[in-house]
């Protein structure tokens, strides 16, 4: 059982967990870095067995490995979301694995910073591919195996930006206003095989993503933090501040919740029209 004074692998102090997750089984789509990485050691601290899947086989092998070194239980799968035959072995082999699957977090993503002119037709099939296509193609194998297991849920990660308009991310944007109202869609389908939907939506996080944002805008990243803090909080979230997001939305906790976007963006959009 973690300490109360654990710390997380950037050596931030974390609080004891609690198993809130404990006997579930989850997979989580883009886990090897950032967000998806801190949300699948927040599933094992919290007591679910987590399959692993990123394109990025290495880095999902040291989440995997991080997992069991403190005594969790990880499996590894190397997964392209925007491949049919990837998504649907990665559900295969979880249910093989840990013989079930209640959560999924379909959180893969990827952005291009550039308005609708400057945005090649390439880049823009890309982004709906892995943002908005990853979602469809996971869900489309996971909805059946949670409908024959009782229910489930499913996190979506979109944006506060798939709430609101932002500059120079055109087909980004486009894209997670997809999630959105795919998320709510789902639920509405869903629903009555007890397979709750709700999507999270994230403000500037500090990730390997935001670094590729500056770096598309020719900006450097003291910069881009220096932008990114101007909500009522002053800072970037963290990637555990939203992985606890989305444990709450993945838990009982959040049993009564469905069709929901969570906006997790330290307030920006409290001070949107």
């Amino acid at each position: 059982m973690p300490r109360a004074d654990a710390r997380s692998p950037d050596g931030q102090e974390r609080a004891a967990d609690g198993g809130r997750l404990r006997g579930k089984v989850a997979l989580v789509t883009g886990a090897a870095s950032g967000i998806g990485r801190a949300t699948a050691l927040l599933f094992a601290r919290e007591g679910a067995a987590v399959a692993v899947a990123d394109r990025d086989a290495d880095g999902a092998a040291a989440a995997a490995r991080a997992i069991e070194d403190a005594g969790g239980r990880a499996l590894v799968i190397a997964c392209d979301v925007t491949r049919d035959a990837d998504c649907r072995r990665a559900v295969e082999e979880t249910v093989q694995a840990f013989a079930a699957l209640h959560i999924l977090f379909n959180n893969a993503g990827i952005i291009r910073r550039a308005t609708v002119a400057d945005t090649t037709e390439e880049d823009w099939d890309l982004t709906f591919a892995v943002n908005v296509k990853g979602i469809y193609l996971m869900s489309r194998h996971t909805v059946p195996v949670m409908a024959r297991g009782g229910g489930g849920t499913i996190v979506n990660t979109a944006s506060n930006w798939g709430l609101v308009g932002g500059a120079r991310a055109a087909a980004y944007i486009a894209s997670k206003g997809a999630v959105v109202l795919l998320t709510k869609a789902m639920a509405i389908d869903h629903g009555a095989a007890g397979i709750r939907v709700n999507c999270v939506c994230p403000g500037d996080t500090d990730t390997a993503m935001l670094r590729s944002e500056a770096q598309q805008l020719g900006e450097s990243y003291d910069a881009m933090l220096r932008g990114s803090s101007n909500n009522p909080l002053g800072r970037v979230a963290t990637t555990d501040d939203i992985a606890r997001a989305v444990l709450w939305l993945a838990g009982d906790a959040a049993s009564f919740v469905t069709g929901a976007p969570l906006v997790v963006d330290g307030g920006f959009m409290a001070g949107q029209p």
